[in-house]
């Protein structure tokens, strides 16, 4: 596989030189893992490692892989992600997200290496509104919410310097998302109906990964937040899909979208009716501002168009 470098936007700064030169990526071939590799800084090498090459649905054999690489950082951007499969089997979505998850941290702190992990907005109920900050109670919905959230406290548990990263609504050219599935739809079908009562922040992955890496380099620890700017429901989201979309050509006669309510999209798993992160400290603390999310939107359907993935 083939990743051409992205170019650079005003509001991407490059991290500071201190980052760890040492990386082992664990979910490679993902969202995450793919921005991560198009944005590390020259000085990392970087170490990526997909399902092939580890196999965190079987955690007792994550030492024996892990006992060949050398590494200064470890980021965790793999995780059990069907949402609503995640229903039906419990026992690999907290084995993968949950006991995997706990000894990534216990192998990387004996080795004295620092470690990321990526986790979610579904830890929350939802039943607030106003963003939720880093120690705000949880209580998950989900199996992949809950299993998440017990991935977090095993890596703060096995890892005292580890930093769990928390992000939402996730997105990029790459790989299976909520964008990528209304392109499709807009320009298959007349009309669709999205749900307009769960309200979140779109993330691109591409801002999550120079987030991350800010992050390494300054060494930041403990439990945070990090997402675009802004706030959207599903249904503005896939309005904007279908505006931006057109502007650049890729849907020159979209479907006309309908707004609907949760009641009317009934699924397996329960989501969080608003799942806002609370990113102030973050922001702070990384002296990062991301994009508005409607302005990374847009230009992650150029970067689409780009690199020919339509």
């Amino acid at each position: 596989m083939s990743l051409r470098h992205p170019t650079e936007h005003a509001h991407l700064q490059a991290p500071p030189e201190q980052t760890p030169r040492s990386v082992l990526l664990i979910g490679a071939s993902g969202q995450l893992g793919r921005e991560l590799q198009l944005t590390a800084p020259p000085t990392v090498t970087l170490q990526p490692l997909d399902r092939d090459a580890i196999d965190l649905s079987r955690p007792a054999t994550i030492a024996t892989t892990l006992a060949s690489y050398r590494y200064q950082l470890l980021i965790n951007a793999a995780a059990y992600t069907a949402v609503d499969r995640a229903e039906q089997e419990p026992a690999l979505a907290y084995a993968i997200n949950a006991d995997a998850a706990g000894e990534l941290a216990r192998c990387s702190a004996a080795a004295g290496a620092m470690m990321i992990q990526i986790s979610t907005d579904f830890v929350f109920a939802g039943d607030a509104a106003t963003p939720r900050p880093p120690e705000a109670a949880t209580a998950p919905l989900s199996i992949y919410g809950a299993s998440k959230r017990a991935g977090e406290g095993r890596v703060l548990a096995a890892h005292r310097q580890a930093l769990v990263l928390r992000t939402s609504w996730l997105y990029s050219r790459h790989r299976n998302n909520f964008v990528k599935t209304m392109l499709r739809l807009l320009a298959e079908r007349d009309q669709i109906g999205v749900v307009a009562d769960q309200i979140g922040t779109p993330t691109w992955a591409r801002t999550l990964a120079q987030a991350v890496w800010r992050a390494a380099s300054t060494n930041l620890q403990g439990l945070h937040h990090w997402s675009d700017s802004g706030v959207a429901s599903w249904y503005d989201l896939a309005q904007a899909v279908a505006e931006e979309g057109s502007a650049v050509g890729l849907l020159p006669r979209p479907a006309l979208i309908h707004p609907i309510t949760t009641a009317e999209y009934p699924t397996p798993a329960q989501r969080p009716p608003y799942s806002v992160l609370a990113c102030d400290a973050t922001r702070q603390a990384l002296q990062f501002e991301p994009p508005h999310w409607r302005v990374a939107l847009r230009q992650m359907l150029a970067d689409l168009c780009a690199n020919n993935e339509t």
